[in-house]
């Protein structure tokens, strides 16, 4: 069962270590991420030398810990050793067995965990110069902050690069209409939309107005792919409402975001993810992927990667490729930041025995 965030999840969570010293926003977004679950008696919870990263609390019940089949501790719900997560160490140490008639206990992904605790104790002051204006606008700067922070590919940033990367976002304001980006441009800075929307346009020859290509809201980022690939703007975004934003620069994105992000791997590597059910994903334009490109590869050219992204399996892992491995580390970031699983092709196909084909 998942919480909902109601006043006595806030206070459940408050029970346990490090939780008791949360702010309650950010237990809010940690209690839409955890789950309340039982067990039955015997029923194992996890095993010595898992490495799955996940974090247990004892909510009811008693449960062994078993340290090579041996009990070497016994755990029972409310008491003060149950305030604590069970193993929480990885590999875990021991293997953890329900042993009364039913357990309870809360689910939380580890890395997420990690990301909030951190946030909570080294986020305050740069929130508050963030801020300005009403109470709604305070909320609203809590909300885009939360859902970044939930987003899966930010578990991959080390916590020290979230609180500076907060501590570099500079806040611009901006009238409905206002272009914030424009095609052909170089690339300066990395945008991320707190207030209002904003459209996606793209000028071809045979429509000068620009085709949309998409519309974001609150929450959602633009403009890495030019500071990715060291291209120009391959789009222009304009404000659709009145709205504000705040904008990372090129370096400090590089350093702090693009880095963290970006799982790159070789070709021998990539073929080994794709026969275990993986999938290339070409974003090199049509023209180019009809040249050459990997058999049974995806084409989807970069510039349409945000429009066509819903049609990809969130659970297949994708080699992402290109000729030289630029627009593929642009394409991969779009998509690891949105909880895809994407690994870059190093050196491009340009470099495998695919382009000599």
């Amino acid at each position: 069962m998942e919480l909902n965030g109601k006043p006595s999840d806030i206070a459940l969570l408050r029970s346990f270590s490090p939780l008791d010293g949360m702010k309650a926003e950010n237990l809010l977004a940690l209690a839409k991420k955890a789950s309340r679950r039982e067990a039955p008696m015997g029923r194992v919870l996890f095993r010595e030398g898992d490495t799955e990263k996940r974090t247990y609390y004892l909510l009811s019940g008693t449960i062994d810990l078993l340290q090579e089949g041996e009990v070497v501790a016994t755990i029972k719900g409310g008491t003060p050793e149950a305030k604590n997560p069970l193993g929480h160490i990885i590999p875990r140490p021991y293997s953890a067995v329900a042993m009364s008639g039913r357990i309870e206990y809360l689910l939380i992904d580890s890395e997420f965990l990690d990301v909030m605790v951190t946030w909570d104790q080294t986020g305050a002051y740069e929130v508050n110069e963030l801020k300005g204006g009403s109470e709604e606008e305070e909320a609203g700067t809590d909300d885009w902050m939360t859902t970044l922070l939930q987003t899966k590919a930010f578990h991959k940033v080390p916590p020290a690069n979230i609180q500076a990367i907060f501590m570099r976002l500079q806040r611009m304001d901006y009238r409905a209409g206002e272009p914030i980006i424009k095609q052909g441009d170089p690339g300066d800075f990395f945008y991320i939309i707190v207030k209002g929307k904003c459209t996606v346009t793209r000028e071809t020859p045979l429509n000068k107005e620009g085709i949309k290509l998409a519309e974001l809201k609150m929450g959602d980022t633009f403009g890495e792919e030019a500071l990715i690939s060291d291209a120009k703007r391959n789009a222009s975004v304009a404000m659709a409402t009145d709205g504000t934003l705040m904008r990372l620069g090129k370096e400090d994105f590089r350093k702090l975001l693009n880095e963290p992000f970006l799982e790159w791997v070789d070709y021998q590597e990539a073929r080994r993810i794709v026969a275990a059910g993986g999938q290339w994903l070409d974003v090199r334009l049509p023209s180019e992927f009809e040249h050459y490109h990997a058999d049974k590869a995806v084409n989807i050219p970069l510039y349409f990667i945000r429009l066509k992204m819903k049609a990809l399996d969130r659970n297949v892992h994708y080699v992402v490729c290109c000729d030289t491995g630029r627009r593929s580390s642009a394409g991969a970031y779009i998509l690891a930041e949105r909880g895809y699983h994407a690994s870059v092709l190093k050196g491009g196909l340009s470099s495998t025995e695919i382009a000599r084909k």
